[in-house]
């Protein structure tokens, strides 16, 4: 396949190593001010999945040099506010058989990026495993939790097709299944990552030292609590009918195998970078607003985040 990773972060940087060295040709979408650290088009991966390299073959600030191409996929893994802007920019890329796959975190991504290119050329995927990136083109995977799933939330896409691609994928050596109802999964990320990135980064704590403390496994109650009751006015299908039954599984099941992972958002936050919480807490927010609710405990952490990227912003520009 010829794939385009449109944006060279932690992500990005996985599916790239791992597509080109499984065979694939593979161009990459980067801000210019990283380039001259990747004029070697060099990419590796660490960590738990082993370590990898690979040469792509090219890494573009934007889309000129790459117009002719015709790319079978095109990944989506920018930050969630940089959504519109890069889905607008690939959009003259996207040919009458190409999938662009939006593999990001939080609400929205998916609504944005097929009003663009349309359905029929959009896949959802819920990605669940960590990657920390210590330098550009150099990502370390550090946990995961389940197998990458993916689909299309309005069957828009044949699904032999959806699970060709799940499988070429997967034999690059990112796990990876088709999932037919993908909205409600993703969901139950949305809910995983709301419960856990933004309350790990301000208090700059791992998942398993967040759900061992009284006071903050008391708010993350109160979050689950605020999205089961927004998801319930949205009709919004999940799959777990009571947020009781949610906070089982996610404190048996889901937290104890990423116990020991830090949020990205943790790691912007120091790095002096914007942070996707708008796309979290922000969207619960908006969401709640919609249908004449308050979700108090999810905008509070909304407001907090926001000033702390605020700060930390200005003392990395100091």
């Amino acid at each position: 396949m010829i794939i385009l990773i449109t944006g060279l972060g932690a992500l990005g940087t996985v599916y790239a190593c791992l597509l080109k060295k499984a065979g694939h040709t593979v161009h990459a979408l980067t801000r210019k001010k990283y380039l001259d650290e990747l004029q070697d088009r060099r990419v590796t991966v660490t960590g738990i999945w082993g370590d990898h390299e690979a040469v792509l073959d090219g890494i573009h600030a934007d889309i000129e040099p790459i117009k002719k191409v015709r790319f079978d996929l095109i990944f989506l893994t920018v930050k969630s506010f940089d959504t519109a802007t890069a889905s607008a920019e690939i959009a003259p890329l996207v040919s009458t058989d190409t999938l662009v796959i939006n593999a990001q975190n939080g609400y929205g991504n998916y609504e944005i990026a097929s009003s663009i290119v349309g359905p029929e050329h959009t896949l959802l995927s819920r990605v669940i495993f960590g990657v920390k990136l210590p330098a550009p083109g150099r990502a370390e995977v550090t946990v995961i939790a389940d197998a990458v799933r993916m689909g299309q939330p309005q069957n828009a896409v044949p699904k032999d097709r959806v699970t060709l691609i799940c499988k070429q994928i997967t034999e690059a050596g990112i796990p990876t299944e088709y999932e037919p109802k993908i909205t409600s999964l993703l969901w139950d990320k949305i809910l995983y990552n709301t419960v856990l990135n933004p309350l790990g980064a301000i208090l700059e704590c791992s998942y398993g030292e967040l759900a061992a403390t009284p006071d903050a496994h008391k708010l993350m109650n109160d979050i689950i609590d605020e999205m089961f009751l927004v998801a319930k006015a949205h009709r919004i299908p999940l799959n777990w009918k009571t947020a009781e039954e949610y906070r089982e599984h996610f404190y048996t099941r889901l937290v104890p195998p990423t116990a020991k992972h830090y949020p990205s958002m943790y790691y912007d936050l120091k790095a002096g970078k914007r942070i996707e919480i708008d796309a979290l807490s922000g969207a619960i927010v908006r969401l709640a607003r919609e249908e004449g609710l308050s979700a108090p405990m999810n905008e509070a952490i909304t407001h907090l985040l926001k000033a702390r990227e605020a700060l930390m912003i200005a003392k990395n520009r100091r």
